[in-house]
């Protein structure tokens, strides 16, 4: 059969564990940076809920003064 140098083969599967590592932690960077992303998209809401209270509550308040 084939005879192949036992080095090569150990090439071969250096290159398919390191493309597999690299998949991997390329999935795992995605997933992290949605997560902070989604973090980021509550606290602008948050922000914008509360600039709309103190907009509405400000706007009672004059309604009060005239």
């Amino acid at each position: 059969m084939f005879e192949i140098p036992m080095w090569v083969l150990f090439v071969l599967g250096g290159i398919v564990v390191s493309a597999f590592m690299a998949v991997k932690s390329g999935k795992e960077d995605r997933q992290q940076e949605q997560e902070i992303i989604e973090r980021e998209g509550e606290v602008y809401i948050r922000r914008m809920e509360e600039e709309k209270h103190k907009k509405i509550g400000s706007d009672k308040e004059r309604v009060y003064e005239n």
